[in-house]
């Protein structure tokens, strides 16, 4: 196989805009929950998307899961355009792993019931004994062992991160390119989110899926991700390598949520105090200019009434920030 086949797209996202009508009857009032975001995933690839409660990243996922329409932009997955797709195919192909591992499972019936009931919608070839083997199988491969017996048990009796890796074995059974993980370990002790994310790149090496991992924590997308996607009030403002990102930051705002977040592993990061680090914006009618200006300790004149695209300062590494380019 090629360079170029090994780094081919399996999902494309080109300006895409989820825009919410917000107020009663009388007001036109219109909520940004993502504008213009643009970004591929390739085969076998980990990339985060991270930033903080509001700044869209949800949004994204649930467009791609089918249950938002994008208001703009477009979509293409595996070569086809999303409304080329049937909702039962995109949903296999591309299931959503959910936060909350307690809500997320219906505790009445036992883990095999999920597993089970995925593999007779998406493997209709499979008899029931093999589905039963099948499922036995993948219990094992995300860690649940043995299968057999995890197979027959409730909900009530797994821990957190135990539930959490039955949800990828539950998306494993639909035989995914990729997978959508909306902070998947957000609500896991810290003991035990490491786990999950050795799984994620697991089934990354192993099983050849890719997979966008959804993120507030700098720390764990750096650890688990190929790329990362830096996003902020709906708008991308920094992307590129995991490592580069991380070591090298370049927007006010990736340079912020390091320092919130620390890292020992980190460089350290001095954020000038003359900004206002206040909560992030409701984007709703939003005027011309950077979003993250009324935060940011670099604000010039320009950013106020202009808004920055994003653009190249290193090798595959994209900022949206005028001071950059200074």
């Amino acid at each position: 196989m090629s360079n170029s086949e090994m780094n081919k797209p399996i999902l494309t996202v080109d300006k895409v805009t989820k825009v919410f009508k917000v107020g009663n009857f009388r007001s036109q009032a219109s909520l940004h929950a993502s504008d213009d975001i643009t970004f591929n995933i390739n085969e076998s690839e980990i990339v985060a998307l991270v930033g903080e409660s509001g700044s869209g990243k949800s949004t994204i996922a649930r467009i791609l899961a089918g249950i938002y329409k994008p208001t703009q932009g477009s979509i293409t997955f595996e070569g086809k355009a999303f409304g080329e797709i049937d909702k039962r195919t995109l949903r296999g192909r591309m299931p959503l792993v959910f936060q909350d591992p307690f809500s997320s499972i219906n505790p009445v019936y036992r883990v095999g019931h999920g597993i089970l009931r995925t593999l007779k919608l998406h493997r209709s070839d499979l008899s029931k004994e093999e589905r039963v083997a099948a499922a036995v199988e993948l219990l094992e491969k995300v860690g649940l062992t043995p299968g057999d017996e995890m197979l027959k048990r409730y909900p009530h009796e797994l821990s957190g991160g135990q539930r959490q890796r039955l949800g990828f074995a539950q998306a494993l059974a639909s035989n995914p390119s990729l997978i959508l993980a909306d902070e998947p370990v957000s609500m896991l002790d810290v003991s035990i989110r490491i786990g999950l994310l050795n799984l994620m790149r697991d089934l990354r090496s192993k099983e050849k899926v890719s997979i966008l991992y959804i993120t507030h924590d700098l720390a764990s997308a750096r650890y688990v991700a190929d790329r990362m996607i830096v996003l902020y009030a709906g708008k991308i403002v920094e992307e590129g390598p995991s490592e580069d990102v991380v070591a090298t930051p370049r927007h006010p705002y990736t340079k912020l949520l390091m320092s919130t977040a620390p890292d020992p592993r980190l460089p350290y990061v001095e954020l000038d105090n003359t900004g206002d680090l206040g909560e992030p914006p409701k984007v709703i009618n939003p005027e011309p200019g950077c979003r993250f200006a009324p935060r940011c300790p670099l604000v010039m004149d320009k950013c106020r009434t202009t808004d920055p695209h994003l653009q190249e300062v290193s090798i595959k590494h994209n900022v949206s920030c005028f001071a950059v380019s200074q």
